[in-house]
Order: structure tokens, then C-alpha cells, then sequence
């Protein structure tokens, strides 16, 4: 009776997806036809200019079959023939769809995002020991870690970009292959090492967002689930500022009045991404991203100046440089009345970034509210003596004693002189 209620698990439906069962992975995790069976004899193909218009579609399929052969950069003397053939006829392709005039069908289509997915997804070798990413990124004094098979993997990623922007490509069309799953993958590529393929993966990704409506909640909510394991359990991945970027223009684009998906984005999301040590990588991505939230909606700045008290840096100084600089951008676009909301907690924590024993956070602080004046509403005034003026007062005349030098001395008591006529009045 047990046995009859069991059923068996269904096998899961490939869609366009072919079973090859020469599929084989390279070292590297890639899929496809793989170059560590017996030596592979490649067949000389003519080009396709050669050949008859009639007969393009079963050349066509024996170039993407070529090109869907994975071969081991370890090495660069191994198959040295065979990888330049390969790197040839991806040009040629490349020539081919970028001219405007090639006939992609259904069945070429089918071959030709098999090739794609063959070469570009694949599991990303791992190579920081430590699995963690430096608090901060110098490109002259850090070294890059770029893909070794990436002569071929540029003009894949080409391939894959010149179909998207193609005028004559179906939405509907395409969508039976740049499927939910197909995105997961690409984005699973974001961790990448090198930096060259986040930046193509950025645009590519960007492309989907714009071409087919259908799965920008898929993608927001996939981007989401990112962030939220980066915050929450790894504190590890290469790609969140290129993911933030794109974000940007997504946000730039949301309608009037925002939707409730898009502020919970923003209080469960963004403003905890300030949180990770590694914020100075993708900083000014996340900044660009919480600004434009303020600035289509001035209500939310109450949210985001106490989420940015919330995980304002106790011990790591660089870090609260960043903070305030953001602050600023923030208060610029914040309105009167919802600044009266966060002012006191705000205050308190711009005086305890004043009396700071580290010099960097001690002058940004100075010359950034000497830039930015907050115009005060007489409550704002009576608030400001009975809590903010003492602290400040006090924390510049003990911070301008031990500067020496002559211009941020001056700087300190010009702001203190205009903050004594604001609070005086």
C-alpha cells in the first residue's frame, strides 16, 4: 500500500536544453565537450561567406558544436592549434550576428545558447585561500586575478551581448532560452575574480532587465537573496558593487509613488550592506543607490540616517570617513520636516565623530558640516541649544587646540562662529 503512494521523482524538463552524453568538466568546472578525452581532431570548417546562403544553418551547426569545446588553459602549449581554431571561428561568429543579417532560427538558436552555456557556466575556481575579500581594493598595489581562458570567454560574452541589442530579436523568442534558470546563472558568475567578465556580466545583466519585462521581479528578488547571504553569512563576493550598479538605473527608473517591494528593498537590503567590513569596495555604488531612494521620496530619510546610526563604525575609522560623507549627500536631499525626526541622535553622533582620536574623521566632519549648514526651524533652535550646540561647542575648541594646521584651524572657528549665530538667534 506504502509502495503505491510513493511516486517516483519526475525527471526535470531540459526544455531547449539538449542531453549530450559527451558532456564532460574540465578542471575548472566547465561544461561541454571537454579536451581531456582522447586528442581531439578538429575539422577545418570553410567560412561561412563561402558557402551558399541555403546551406548556413548546418554550418552554422558544426561551428557552435566546435566552439562548445572547453579546453584547459593551465597549459598554454596544450592544444595551442585546436585553441586558436576555436578563438577563429568565435570572430567569425561574432562577425556573422553582428553584421544584421544573420539568419538565427530556432534550430541555430538552439545550438547557439548550448554553445554559451557550455563555455560560461561553469563553478568558479576559488582562489583566496581565506575565501574573503580585502577591506579595500588598490589596483596598482593588488594584484588582478583574470580568467586564463579568457580569450575565448570575451568573445562568448560578445556573443551573447550582440544578440541582446540585435533590433530583430523576439522578446518572445528568447525567452524559451534566457529563462529563470539561465539568470540564476549568470548571475551565480557575478563572484567572479576577474573583473573584465563582471563588467561584461553588469551589462549583459542590465540588457535582460530592459528587454524582458517578465523577469524584473525574478531579477530584484535574485539580486535580493544575494545581498542577503553576503550580509548575513559570507561577508564574501566579488561582484556586489558591479550588482549595485545595476541596481542604480533600476532604481533611477521606479515609478511615483514607490512601491512597498522597494522600500523594504531599501530598509532590508541596502542600508544593511553598510554593515560588512568591506564596505570601501562597492561604497559608492551603495551610496548612489540609498541617495536616489531620498530623493524620490524625502520621507525615507528618516530611515536611512537611523540605519546609518545603527551600523555607524565604533573602531574602524576609515570606514566612518565613508559614512560621513554619505551623510552629507543624504542630508542635501533631505526636506525641513523630516529632519527634525532624527536630528538629536544625529547630533550626538556628528559630536562623537568630532571628539574622534583619529585626525581623518575628525577633519571630514569639520569641513563637511562647515560646508553643509542645516537651515533650522526656531523648534530645530531650541532643540540645538539644549543638546547639540554644548557638544559641539566644546569638541571644536578641544579639536582646534591640538590641529596645526593654519587653514583647518581657521575652518573650525569660522563654522563655530556660524553655528553660534544659528543657535544664538
Amino acid at each position: 500500500m506504502f509502495n503505491k503512494l510513493i511516486r517516483k521523482p519526475r525527471a526535470e524538463k531540459l526544455s531547449w536544453k539538449r542531453e549530450q552524453n559527451y558532456e564532460l568538466s574540465d578542471t575548472d568546472g566547465n561544461t561541454g565537450i571537454s579536451s581531456f578525452q582522447a586528442s581531439i581532431e578538429l575539422e577545418q570548417l570553410p567560412f561561412l561567406r563561402d558557402v551558399a546562403i541555403v546551406d548556413h544553418p548546418a554550418l552554422l551547426h558544426k561551428k557552435l558544436n566546435l566552439c562548445s569545446i572547453i579546453f584547459d588553459f593551465s597549459d598554454h602549449r596544450k592544444n595551442a592549434k585546436e585553441k586558436d581554431m576555436k578563438k577563429k571561428t568565435l570572430l567569425e561568429l561574432l562577425d556573422y550576428v553582428s553584421s544584421g543579417t544573420a539568419d538565427l532560427s530556432n534550430t541555430v538558436l538552439e545550438d547557439y545558447f548550448c554553445m554559451i552555456s557550455a563555455n560560461l557556466f561553469r563553478s568558479l575556481p576559488i582562489l583566496n585561500q581565506h575565501n574573503v575579500i580585502p577591506d579595500t581594493f588598490d589596483a596598482e598595489e593588488d594584484e588582478l586575478c583574470l580568467a586564463p581562458s579568457w580569450e575565448h570567454l570575451q568573445y562568448v560574452y560578445e556573443l551573447l551581448l550582440q544578440y541582446l541589442v540585435l533590433k530583430d530579436t523576439d522578446a518572445k523568442v528568447a525567452k524559451k532560452y534566457i529563462d529563470h534558470l539561465f539568470v540564476l546563472r549568470l548571475l551565480d558568475l557575478f563572484d567572479s575574480d576577474d573583473p573584465r567578465e563582471r563588467d561584461y556580466l553588469k551589462t549583459i545583466l542590465h540588457r535582460i532587465y530592459g528587454k524582458f519585462m517578465v523577469h524584473r521581479p525574478f531579477i530584484r528578488k535574485a539580486i535580493n537573496n544575494i545581498f542577503y547571504h553576503f550580509i548575513f553569512e559570507t561577508e564574501k563576493h566579488n561582484g556586489i558593487g558591479e550588482l549595485l550598479e545595476i541596481l542604480g538605473s533600476i532604481i533611477n527608473g521606479f515609478a511615483l509613488p514607490l512601491k512597498e517591494e522597494h522600500k523594504l528593498f531599501l530598509m532590508r537590503a541596502l542600508i544593511p550592506l553598510h554593515k560588512p567590513k568591506c564596505l570601501a569596495v562597492y561604497h559608492q555604488q551603495l551610496s548612489n543607490c540609498v541617495v536616489q531612494f531620498v530623493e524620490k521620496d524625502f520621507k525615507l530619510a528618516d530611515i536611512v540616517i537611523q540605519g546609518l546610526i545603527k551600523y555607524w563604525p565604533a573602531t574602524d575609522s576609515q570606514k566612518e570617513v565613508l559614512f560621513l560623507g554619505e551623510l552629507e549627500e543624504v542630508l542635501e536631499a533631505t526636506h525641513p520636516i523630516e529632519f527634525q525626526k532624527f536630528m538629536i541622535p544625529l547630533f550626538k553622533k556628528i559630536s562623537h565623530s568630532l571628539n574622534s582620536s583619529h585626525f581623518q574623521v575628525s577633519i571630514h566632519c569639520i569641513i563637511r558640516l562647515n560646508i553643509n549648514i542645516v537651515i533650522m526651524t526656531p523648534r530645530q533652535v531650541f532643540f540645538g541649544r539644549m543638546f547639540y550646540y554644548p557638544l559641539l561647542d566644546h569638541n571644536i575648541l578641544i579639536f582646534c587646540v591640538k590641529l596645526t594646521n593654519r587653514n583647518t584651524f581657521s575652518t573650525s572657528f569660522n563654522m563655530s562662529d556660524v553655528y553660534s549665530r544659528y543657535v544664538t538667534c
